[in-house]
């Protein structure tokens, strides 16, 4: 798109965008109740509150006698929230002052309750619960590949970080449109409209090619030794069968045999996983264009014998045995330079196999397998040693061959250029209709190693009249309710004025398609006050349940006025959450509910958890059992308490070996069932959990703690006093976290929080960074000797053992624990608590609004509908979206 015409367009979409009111907050409201509402509680505050809370004492910053009671004023609404919620609760008036009667504390209450619910609903039936929003990155991603028909497209990453409120990215007052976020939606919607336009007039050639490991250059490269590598451990070897190759190793031999038997026995093994100096990948292969593919890879486990006898540790690389166990090997995509992204996994036996994957690949990707459980030598002050060798060898693993089938399309022009283009012919840049003369029109696909072409251009004989014809089909897909036709013509003086400067009709009609998808009848989530339309309740049912558009079906609901009936907005529900497409629901909240997103912030400490430390299949394994376990709950409708306790695990080996739970075999991860006493079960006790509440190196059970409390348990922990340094782990071993803390607690204004927050900390301090358990913390250093061990770099242990843990506790009603058993045993028992807390989330989630104080009985409401079956998670959901909470703006 030609720069004047993109900032014009610029200025225009931010226009109408504002005109939308995407991203501002509420109108002022009018003020509703009358001042004069608290008379009838002035006894009681006078009798139970003002002593510590008048003009003169002001105890906490608040002077109730001089306190607003305008509940119109936001601030002030929340104040006599508080003080509501205090009082009710019991927390006031404190207990050693005189208690108020049962009936006289139930009266001020109701009271209170009154006035709020009045005031709130008056505002709420003016301008709705929620703020109007645009998309998400998460949403506008996959909003582009429903629209477009692109499953593989990868634009998130081109939009600014989403705000965030109340914990989600789906709240409008976080989501604010500027400049550069317009910008960004022009260039990065332009990008995504070109990949879904044919990329030649002809449908690109399928074919089956099959790429030998020998030929790779990756693969046999690391065969010989350089200055850069004299490591056996670094070096890739030939292998015959179960037979080394010492000739060919030696470069006496040619690398690959004339014979063809011989050649499909021929493969290229190594006893270390992917990672510098050794990445051995299919670099013969790059994706010609973007699209979906079928992936075959022959490969086995083998045993590599041991070098001399006093360095057995040291690989013979000529010594091939058949292997003793499977291996788990991760397939990832890879465009240069180490840009990954994890593309499927499996074990390969000791038995030669093929195993097949299908799979989205991006134009120019290759593909590298990464056998994730072998180590991954780095250098330290002694030479490495794999610590999976053995007195008579090590495991390793042979690649035989890649092979490709595709690109796989279905039908050509591929849907997504259908759904811009409808049946207009194409052309080549230098040929004739019907012809593409080998040409592309993606130059979005740009990418390292990929030859550009030239482009295709979509034939129209009658410009204006074509446009008009296309815009009124795609706006409604795209606005994701029917459009009027002055609608489609809004959009035709960007047709024009891009033909005007001499752009071709495909040029013209991307700009004009780029103005649409940065529209706000695209970006934003089109809700009225009140109860919402059939279109906006099918919007806001799938990008709850499929964080994207409404399908096809959906929207056939909504045409005929269906979704308010509701056994029908219920069986709508039920379809969702049986779609595959709800793991992007499951994804996307556990990536803001229980920070999952953060996973890769932090890496493991390379001394105090080497151990850890480049361990990359227990860390994807870690992220997908929290995703698998809460889609368990989905799919099981299994109780809400199961977030806090679980007779069962979502497991592989390779986490059932970090928890110390077996036999497990295999990479796949499956419902395991845990032993009796068992400290896992639920979300608090998961790697992934633990990994984001640590930094990588120290756990704090304050951090820990607010966590649960928030997350888990749905009471937000107070912030700490200004000028109060937070507490930090001592590395050294010299004195722990609870003696810190306990130090720390003797300030008067530290130990009200620490008593609420500190106690489910403790608890979980019997848990490392990385979610292991431990009895004792680790330390480096101080002159005492390191434990004995070989970290996955091959370096030994640095750290050892310092002061034992002590994970036992009080939560704040004075119930004791000892350990984290006990204390899950104790938050278990309020199962309401936790469905409340889980219904909250939710309520965010899906409606991009908080649970307001007139929201709590409906919330309640909720809760009572799902208690008979145990407050299960998926009748949670389906009670939710039956509710006013949801039904209405």
């Amino acid at each position: 798109m030609k720069p004047p015409l993109r900032r014009a367009l610029v200025l225009l979409l931010m226009a109408s965008l504002l005109g939308a009111g995407a991203g501002h907050g509420h109108a002022a409201p009018a003020s509703v109740s009358s001042p004069d509402w608290i008379a009838p509680g002035r006894e009681f505050l006078k009798a139970h509150c003002t002593e510590c809370h008048d003009a003169d004492t002001r105890k906490g910053g608040l002077d109730l006698e001089s306190l607003p009671t305008d509940l119109a004023d936001p601030a002030t609404f929340a104040r006599w929230v508080t003080v509501h919620d205090r009082v009710e609760s019991g927390e006031m008036p404190p207990r050693k002052k005189a208690r108020p009667a049962p009936g006289e504390q139930s009266g001020f209450t109701a009271l209170l309750a009154s006035a709020l619910t009045s005031a709130e609903r008056s505002r709420v039936d003016r301008q709705g619960r929620a703020v109007q929003r645009r998309l998400n990155r998460y949403e506008y991603e996959e909003a582009l590949r429903d629209l477009l028909q692109l499953p593989w497209l990868q634009v998130r990453d081109s939009l600014p970080e989403d705000g965030e409120a109340h914990r989600f990215n789906k709240v409008g007052e976080a989501l604010d449109i500027s400049h550069v976020q317009m910008a960004r939606y022009l260039s990065t919607g332009e990008s995504a409209l070109r990949q879904a336009i044919a990329p030649q007039a002809e449908s690109p050639a399928r074919s089956l090619q099959r790429y030998y490991a020998r030929d790779q250059r990756s693969f046999t490269g690391p065969m010989k030794f350089s200055v850069f590598n004299t490591a056996p451990e670094r070096a890739t070897f030939p292998v015959l069968g179960f037979a080394g190759q010492p000739e060919v190793r030696s470069g006496k031999a040619p690398i690959t045999s004339t014979n063809a038997a011989e050649r499909e026995l021929e493969g290229m093994g190594v006893v270390a996983s992917a990672y510098e100096p050794i990445e051995p990948k299919f670099n013969q292969f790059k994706a010609p264009v973007s699209g979906r593919y079928r992936i075959r890879l022959n490969a086995y486990s083998v045993w590599v014998g041991a070098g001399e006898s006093n360095k057995w540790y040291i690989p013979n690389l000529d010594s091939i045995s058949r292997g003793r166990r499977d291996e788990p090997v991760v397939i990832y995509s890879e465009t240069p330079p180490r840009l990954l992204r994890w593309l499927g996994k499996f074990d390969i036996t000791p038995e030669p196999g093929v195993h097949e994957l299908e799979v989205f690949l991006l134009a120019g990707e290759m593909i590298r397998p990464d056998a994730g459980r072998l180590f991954r030598s780095r250098p330290g002050p002694d030479r490495w040693q794999n610590p999976l060798a053995e007195r008579d060898g090590q495991p390793g693993v042979v690649f035989r061959w890649l092979e490709v089938d595709g690109p796989i399309c279905e039908e050509w022009p591929p849907a997504g250029h259908r759904a811009l283009f409808g049946d207009l012919p194409l052309k080549g840049a230098h040929g004739g209709e019907g012809s593409s003369a080998g040409k592309t029109n993606r130059p979005a696909e740009a990418r390292p190693g990929v030859a550009q072409r030239g482009g295709v251009e979509v034939v129209s004989r009658h410009p204006m009249q074509d446009a008009q014809r296309l815009l009124a089909a795609f706006l409604p897909r795209a606005y994701r309710h029917p459009v009027p036709e002055s609608e489609a013509r809004r959009f035709l003086p960007v047709v024009k004025a891009a033909l005007r400067n001499g752009s071709s009709f495909t040029d013209a009609m991307v700009a004009a398609y780029t103005a649409v998808i940065s529209s706000p009848g695209f970006l934003c989530l089109e809700e009225r006050p009140g109860p919402l339309d059939d279109y906006a309740l099918a919007s806001r049912l799938s990008f709850f349940l499929w964080n994207s558009p409404p399908d096809d079906r959906l929207l056939h609901q909504a045409s005929e006025g269906r979704l308010g009936h509701p056994e029908v907005l219920r069986a709508e529900g039920e379809r969702l959450l049986g779609d595959p497409r709800s793991r992007r629901f499951v994804d996307a909240f556990l990536d803001y509910w229980l920070d999952l997103r953060k996973i890769p912030a932090t890496a493991p400490d390379a001394d105090l958890y080497s151990d850890y430390y480049l361990d990359d299949l227990l860390t994807e394994s870690a992220l997908e059992e929290t995703q698998l376990f809460f889609a368990e709950l989905l799919r099981g409708d299994l109780p809400t308490r199961s977030v806090v306790t679980s007779d069962f695990a979502m497991l592989n080996e390779r986490l059932a070996v970090h928890y110390g739970v077996g036999p497990v075999h295999g990479v796949a991860i499956r419902r395991t069932p845990l032993p009796a006493g068992s400290p896992r079960g639920g979300l608090m006790t998961q790697a992934a959990v633990l990994k984001v509440t640590a930094n990588g190196t120290t756990t704090s059970p304050v951090v820990r703690g607010a966590w649960i409390m928030e997350r888990i348990l749905g009471q937000k922990p107070p912030p700490p006093p200004a000028g109060v340094p937070a507490v930090e782990p001592d590395t050294r071993g010299a004195s722990t976290i609870r003696q810190q803390l306990e130090r720390h607690r003797s300030q008067e204004s530290c130990n009200g929080c620490h008593a609420k927050i500190d106690p489910a900390g403790f608890a979980l301090e019997s848990f490392d960074v990385m979610g292991g358990w431990r009895e004792r913390y680790r330390a480096v250093g101080g002159g005492v000797a390191p434990e004995p061990g070989l970290a996955k770099s091959g370096q030994k242990f640095v750290f050892h053992q310092a002061l034992p843990v002590d994970a036992s506790g009080a939560l704040p009603d004075g119930r004791p624990f000892r350990d984290v058993r006990e204390l899950k045993e104790l938050l278990a028992r309020d199962e309401r608590g936790l469905a409340r807390n889980l219904a909250r989330q939710l309520v965010v989630f899906a409606t991009g609004a908080p649970v307001s104080f007139s929201d709590r009985v409906e919330i309640e409401r909720l809760l009572d509908r799902a208690a008979p079956g145990g407050y299960g998670v998926r009748t949670l959901i389906l009670e939710l979206i039956q509710s006013r909470l949801f039904r209405e703006k």
